[in-house]
């Protein structure tokens, strides 16, 4: 009789154990303040994007796809950082963006941004704007309705073995779920 209560108890503490850890993470990764939050980097890192007209799609963080026949050349895709969370397309749902390499058999690493946006009940990877080839990123801002990309770049007239040193910002917009760069006119940091 004493075993029979035993494994009930426990049985019985299972379950709550489990309804419980379910609700927690429903708690914390589908609600907070009233808005959904559902990005995690393991989404960010196992969406589809729109980079130069071709539709890429990351499998934990990487993509690789061969340029050439025989396998000699290869494009490669990959998820760089530089997060940042916000609600960029005014749906009360937060999105991220986010910065993504890619190298193409030359000496180039081209470094883009992209997104991932909230689109009804699902997200949806945007397309991917080209920042630059061999800059140094340094911080992803949203201030102002503005998403702030800053690194560091080399002078028009520099080879690419001189180290970046010139600071530079460009500032992007989500509008319709699509990724646009936006004029710096007008705004109040």
């Amino acid at each position: 009789m004493n075993k029979l209560i035993i494994f009930f108890s426990v049985a019985i503490g299972v379950v709550i154990f489990i309804i419980f850890g379910l609700v927690i993470y429903k708690f914390n990764f589908a609600v907070d303040d009233g808005n959904i939050h559902t990005i995690s980097e393991t989404d960010v890192k196992n969406s589809t994007y729109l980079i130069d007209g071709e539709q890429i799609t990351l499998k934990s963080g990487y993509n690789e796809k061969e340029i050439t026949t025989n396998g000699a050349s290869k494009k490669i895709t990959q998820y760089f950082g530089n997060d940042v969370v916000g609600d960029f397309n005014n749906d009360g749902i937060k999105d991220i963006v986010f910065l993504l390499t890619q190298i193409s058999g030359g000496s180039g690493t081209f470094y883009y941004l992209a997104a991932l946006v909230s689109s009804g009940d699902k997200f949806i990877g945007t397309n991917a704007l080209l920042i630059g080839d061999r800059i140094a990123p340094q911080t992803t801002e949203f201030r102002n309705d503005l998403i702030i990309v800053n690194y560091a770049e080399r002078r028009s007239d520099d080879p690419f073995s001189t180290p970046p040193a010139v600071g530079v910002s460009k500032y992007y917009k989500i509008i319709d779920n699509k990724l646009n760069e936006s004029s710096q006119t007008g705004l109040k940091l």
